[in-house]
C-alpha cells in the first residue's frame, strides 16, 4: 500500500506542477496585447515557469515542484502607432514579448501532462480500492 501511496504522492506533484504552469501560460495570454501604462515604461513581459524535480525524504521519491518564474528577456515587438498614448518620439509602441501561438502550444502541453497525471492519480486510486477489496 506505501507503494501505491508514493505513486499517488508523485502524481500529485506532477498535476500541481502543471496547474501552475498553466495559470503562467493563462496570463501570458491575458496579457499578449497590452501596453505599456506609460511613455518609456516597458510593456508586460513574457514569464516562463521554472521545474525542479528533487528527492521527497518522507516519501522515498523524486517529486517536481515549480520553484520559481523568470522573465523572457527576448526582444519586445514595435509597432508604428503615432496616435497612441504611449508611442516613442519615431510613433513606436512596444507590444509583450509574447507569442500567443506558441503560448497556446506549451498550454497544450501542460494540458496533456496535467491530464497524464491525473490518469496516472486515477490508476492509482483503483488499485488501491482493488487492494483494499482483496485484502477483505
Amino acid at each position: 500500500m506505501d507503494d501505491i501511496n508514493t505513486a499517488m504522492q508523485i502524481a500529485a506533484s506532477g498535476l500541481h506542477a502543471q496547474s501552475a504552469r498553466i495559470r503562467v501560460i493563462a496570463e501570458n495570454i491575458a496579457n499578449a496585447n497590452s501596453t505599456a501604462e506609460a511613455p518609456g515604461l516597458d510593456p508586460y513581459r513574457r514569464q516562463a515557469p521554472v521545474f525542479t524535480s528533487y528527492l521527497d525524504h518522507e516519501l522515498g521519491a523524486e517529486v517536481v515542484k515549480m520553484t520559481r518564474v523568470t522573465l523572457d528577456p527576448s526582444e519586445f515587438t514595435l509597432r508604428f502607432e503615432p496616435g497612441h498614448p504611449v508611442a516613442d518620439e519615431n510613433g513606436y509602441i512596444a507590444l509583450p514579448n509574447v507569442n500567443p501561438l506558441v503560448e497556446m502550444m506549451d498550454l497544450r502541453e501542460a494540458q496533456r501532462s496535467y491530464e497524464a497525471n491525473l490518469g496516472a492519480l486515477d490508476t492509482m486510486r483503483s488499485m488501491a480500492s482493488s487492494t483494499l477489496r482483496i485484502l477483505e
